[in-house]
């Protein structure tokens, strides 16, 4: 049962064809699956990039937002002090 005469069967030529193919489908498949590796990591870069930029705005304005606390607290505590001073009370002592 030889196809070309030389001992070597129509099933064997088949089966190198396959194992040609499925040799060819790897190769192609993992180039595929580098390249879709190669885009989700530079998406991950910029998604991180965005988050740490995110993340510095909002400290700074966290610290802006502190700060404007701390002289808003500073400002009524004086405002409380005159009050008082002006009716007459006397001033609490701070511990």
């Amino acid at each position: 049962m030889s196809a070309d005469g030389g001992g070597t069967s129509v099933v064997e030529l088949a089966a190198r064809r396959l194992e040609r193919a499925a040799a060819q489908l790897e190769q192609r498949l993992a180039q595929r699956i580098a390249e879709a590796s190669q885009g989700a990591g530079a998406a991950f870069d910029e998604d991180r990039a965005r988050l740490a930029a995110a993340l510095d705005d909002a400290r700074a304005r966290e610290r802006e937002l502190q700060e404007a606390s701390a002289a808003a607290s500073a400002a009524l505590a004086q405002a409380i002090a005159e009050i008082r001073e002006a009716l007459g009370e006397p001033l609490a002592q701070e511990a």
